[in-house]
């Protein structure tokens, strides 16, 4: 190692001869040092005036509603207005249809289909039927929706997971649509943390098909995910209807003066590792957190209405990851106005591009559940709180399954995100054309001569 009085290295072409530093140079360095702080101060400025121009760009409510209430899509990807034609496979159509809706022997009835997480299959498959959106032509529609209630078909016993299988095939085989496309303009509703997975064969035939589900990071035991963010959409999970429709909810939100608790996590532990910390911190700290042991049957099970009023009941409403990352907790709070605390890091949520959810909730790291995070939670002014809330409810309008109006439900933002996913031209590897434009399949024949059963791409 070179001492600290050995002389200095030549750096060869970096070295040079030492040029006396004049009064001239002296004032001349001082001059530009003063410039350059002055240009960038100004450019400071500039940069403060754009991030200014943007904070007024995403605060509210200018952003998420205009006058009358409605809320402005972003023109780009999604169009000026909504122009979207969607046909409805009608359950009598295709054979096996009615078992995916009502079951192997139909003893599966839609209103016990309505209730409980997954009710959004029977809903969104219904404003579809009532929508001024839907044709009975297919052949000038953008996108075709295929009914299917599996979710509640398979909790209710009406098909196994097998038969769903079986199924799903035997009705994608009488698709010609669906084979002239690949499936891209075929629409599917999954509405369970199991996404895709109910139908076990979805990697291989609507891989490609337009997903609606509330759950963005569900995998099967191979890792293979059934949501693909460029192609599937997000939606909110089924709130019960008593505290979404018009008139007095049945459970009306209390002020924060006469909250019980700061934070509450009402739901089963079912093991998972974020669930078992919020109860044991409650455990230390009773005054603070609610974790009801909840009862899922029996006499003890709390009553729709019994479970909005524990939930009302505190100033944050926590959302932990279950199962898989998405939780009807989430929407619910927003009915009672409960800030959400989501503790789900893989969590995907709906409509994204006009709601800002960092001014509606907040999302705490999985990783640090603990007495931090109730420090934190208390530090929070009721005026920010009131502020939170009050946001909360220009945008909750969106987790409503209500008809569509051009103004403010989960079918509208739906819509929007359908008519972003449109593709005016469709082309699977099973699909060739002529020189007359005409579609024909591998063997030459025309699409409009296409017979059922028809091999999937």
């Amino acid at each position: 190692m070179a001492s600290l009085t050995s002389k200095p290295r030549n750096f060869g072409a970096y070295s040079h001869s030492t040029t006396p530093c004049t009064r001239a140079h002296q004032i001349g360095a001082l001059f530009l040092v003063v410039v350059t702080f002055f240009v960038t101060r100004l450019f400071d400025q500039s940069l403060s005036g754009c991030n200014s121009l943007s904070s007024l760009r995403h605060s509210w409510p200018a952003r998420m509603m205009d006058g009358s209430g409605t809320f402005p899509w972003p023109e780009r990807g999604y169009g000026s207005h909504l122009s979207l034609k969607i046909y409805v496979y009608d359950e009598n159509e295709i054979d096996g249809l009615k078992e995916l809706m009502y079951g192997r022997d139909g003893s599966v009835k839609t209103a016990a289909c309505l209730k409980g997480q997954w009710g959004s299959q029977v809903k969104i498959h219904k404003l579809l039927m009532e929508s001024k959106f839907r044709t009975r032509r297919k052949e000038e529609a953008d996108l075709f929706f295929v009914p299917a209630y599996v979710k509640c078909v398979r909790m209710m016993g009406g098909l196994n997971d097998k038969e769903i299988n079986q199924t799903y095939v035997k009705v994608l085989s009488q698709m010609p649509h669906f084979r002239r496309s690949g499936g891209r303009d075929h629409i599917f509703v999954f509405p369970s943390g199991a996404g895709a997975h109910l139908f076990r064969s979805w990697s291989t035939f609507i891989n490609r098909s337009i997903i609606l589900t509330p759950e963005g990071d569900r995998t099967d035991k191979k890792d293979t995910s059934a949501f693909n963010t460029w192609k599937d959409i997000i939606i909110p999970g089924n709130v019960d209807d008593s505290m979404t429709r018009n008139g007095p909810p049945v459970v009306r939100p209390l002020p924060l003066s006469k909250r019980k608790y700061l934070a509450n996590y009402l739901g089963r532990a079912q093991g998972k590792s974020g669930r078992l910390k919020l109860i044991e911190l409650s455990k230390q700290n009773p005054d603070k957190l609610e974790c009801p042991d909840l009862k899922f049957s029996g006499n003890e099970k709390l009553g729709r209405s019994e479970y909005f009023e524990h939930l009302r009941n505190a100033k944050f409403c926590l959302a932990p990851r279950g199962e898989s990352s998405w939780t009807l907790r989430f929407y619910e709070s927003f009915f009672v106005e409960c800030i959400p605390v989501i503790l789900s890091d893989q969590v995907e949520l709906p409509f994204q591009n006009v709601i800002d959810y960092a001014q509606v909730s907040i999302k705490w790291p999985s990783t640090r559940i603990s007495d931090e995070l109730l420090d934190y939670l208390a530090s929070i002014s009721d005026k920010d709180i009131e502020g939170m809330i009050a946001r909360g409810r220009e945008i909750r309008c969106l987790f409503v399954y209500g008809p569509e109006s051009g103004r403010c439900t989960a079918i509208d933002g739906i819509l929007w995100e359908l008519q972003r996913k449109v593709r005016r031209f469709h082309q699977s590897a099973e699909t060739f054309w002529l020189h007359n434009g005409s579609v024909v399949d591998r063997d030459l024949v025309e699409f409009s001569h296409w017979k059922p059963p028809l091999p999937l791409p």
